[in-house]
């Protein structure tokens, strides 16, 4: 899905600001990856942006601990090392009968003594499996022909916790249950009625339509299935990077609605039938998928399902309690599942960042980057970069970088002051250093004032109009041409009883986008003298250049 980048041509501060590309240039259904591309058509979509917002991870070497903690994970390795030095094993690689009852023992599937059950040996062979699919296990045959395996070259290192060794066995393993969770039946049992009905014995030409109508059936039906999954684990994706932390559980109901019901439309009759369709299909597949640890997983009820009459649960009927509502499936994606599918959708050619990712170096770098990146959750960059800091070198720091007339200075400086925010009081000394300073002075004094200091010069005239331009300037720029937002600041601009005289004092401040700022007032102040003044005062800040 692509993200849609909007130029923002109305900055007069020479071609530099003409071409910047503002965070607010993507609007929030952008981020959570909808499909929308400016100015291009559809032969033209695969080159447009593809975003999905930054997620937190954990170190990878936390997540490669957790993926160690993965029951089936663990039972590859087990099996490995119990395969040293070499194990005997059929022509086809799996155990032999008489290994396959000491293995599920072995991974505690079974008990130390008695009969061992048929669903523990089948587990043990489904994580045997697994181990030879990773290498974890390399088959070979010996010169007497005995087929044998032996510990491949990961396990040890797998063992130790080697972060990037476990990691990339778990995401590919990952990878071969996503692949696995969406094979399909060969046939649909219906048409398989249909034929036994039918009855007579098809001819050798009709027998080979009917096998390659099958083929192409299983083939539709999984690449259909597949393409569902995909969605649903992005959408799980980008719901959980914007979740609070504790809150990133989705219903089944709610996450199949995301995929079925169009963007601010209510759900119908049919579409509520489609969204049933899409919870059933995604059960199985997100349980087979819970098993690698990409999930935390409560299936939908099976007594919903009223077996008599052959009927599925239909959602969305009546209001649910939260227990009632959960019967129905909950599904949260957990870290390391946040980390396989991010890894998938970079191998894809996503913009998937971490948050964080523009934090590593000064503050100009950080604001920079913030500035610039299309794809960013503000607030959680600046969070990162004052972590661990001292707030007086820090806010010295971050005012120093906030300077400049180019196109992203209005906003460099309103995210300092976000991140001054974050400082607290204890930056106070070094916003007081800047009282006097012509671009930083106006918020210096405001964001003292908000601070509760009672001792704040007020700004002279010039500097008090010159704040006005950039503090609109920085919101216009961060609203990305959000017309509400946009109408509630002009309506709380200082222009009452003479508006002439304030706009005509205003158009002469030397700011880079004054004339913008005046012509979005015009176009926006719901009092037509006022917008008419306005406009006036644009054409003549166009004018004076």
């Amino acid at each position: 899905m692509a993200g849609r980048r909007r130029k923002n041509g109305g900055a007069s501060a020479g071609e530099g600001a003409a071409e910047a590309v503002l965070p607010a240039d993507l609007e929030l259904q952008d981020l959570y990856g909808a499909f929308a591309a400016h100015g291009l058509d559809d032969e033209d979509l695969d080159d447009a942006a593809v975003l999905v917002p930054p997620v937190k991870l954990p170190a990878e070497q936390e997540l490669a601990e957790q993926a160690k903690a993965v029951p089936m994970f663990g039972y590859a390795l087990a099996l490995a090392r119990w395969a040293a030095p070499h194990r005997t094993v059929d022509e086809f690689g799996d155990l032999v009968e008489e290994d396959r009852g000491p293995a599920a023992r072995l991974l505690g599937l079974a008990p130390a003594e008695g009969e061992v059950p048929e669903e523990a040996e089948v587990e043990a062979l489904r994580a045997w499996s697994l181990a030879c699919d990773l290498d974890l296990v390399e088959l070979g045959t010996t010169k007497d022909g005995e087929h044998v395996a032996v510990p491949g070259p990961d396990l040890e290192p797998a063992e130790q916790g080697d972060p990037d060794t476990v990691l990339e066995l778990w995401l590919t393993a990952a990878g071969i249950v996503r692949e696995l969770a969406v094979e399909a039946d060969s046939l649909p049992e219906e048409e398989a009625g249909e034929e036994e009905e039918a009855g007579g014995e098809p001819t050798p030409e009709e027998g080979r339509e009917e096998d390659e109508d099958g083929l192409n059936e299983v083939e539709e039906a999984r690449d259909a299935a597949a393409e569902l999954l995909d969605e649903a684990l992005q959408v799980l994706y980008e719901t959980t990077a914007f979740a609070d932390p504790g809150n990133e559980t989705v219903p089944l109901g709610v996450l199949a609605a995301l995929l079925v019901v169009p963007e601010g439309e209510e759900p119908s009759e049919e579409l509520l039938g489609d969204i049933t369709d899409v919870m059933v299909a995604l059960d199985p597949m997100l349980g087979d998928l819970a098993e690698l640890g990409l999930l935390d997983y409560r299936p939908i009820d099976p007594e919903l399902f009223d077996e008599e009459e052959g009927e599925e649960p239909v959602v969305g009927e009546a209001p649910l309690d939260e227990e009632e509502s959960a019967r129905f499936g909950l599904v949260r994606l957990t870290p390391l599942g946040q980390y396989g599918i991010r890894q998938w959708l970079l191998e894809d050619g996503y913009d998937a960042p971490l948050v964080g990712d523009l934090a590593q170096g000064d503050a100009a770098e950080l604001l920079r980057g913030v500035c610039e990146s299309a794809n960013v959750l503000p607030e959680e960059e600046l969070r990162v970069w004052v972590a661990g800091r001292e707030p007086v070198p820090a806010a010295r720091e971050l005012l120093a970088a906030a300077r400049g007339d180019d196109a992203y200075g209005p906003l460099r400086r309103m995210l300092c002051v976000s991140a001054l925010n974050l400082l607290g009081a204890e930056a106070e000394p070094a916003v007081r250093e800047v009282l006097d300073d012509p671009e930083l002075g106006g918020s210096a004094r405001a964001w003292l004032s908000a601070l509760g200091a009672t001792d704040v010069p007020v700004p002279d005239r010039t500097m008090a109009l010159w704040t006005v331009v950039d503090t609109f300037a920085a919101q216009l720029l961060d609203s990305g041409g959000d017309a509400a937002l946009l109408r509630e600041l002009v309506t709380d601009l200082p222009v009452k009883g003479d508006p002439a005289a304030w706009f005509g004092e205003l158009w002469r401040v030397d700011h880079p986008y004054t004339a913008d700022v005046l012509e979005a007032i015009g176009e926006l102040h719901t009092d037509r003298a006022v917008a008419k003044e306005a406009r006036k005062a644009a054409f003549k800040a166009r004018s004076k250049g």
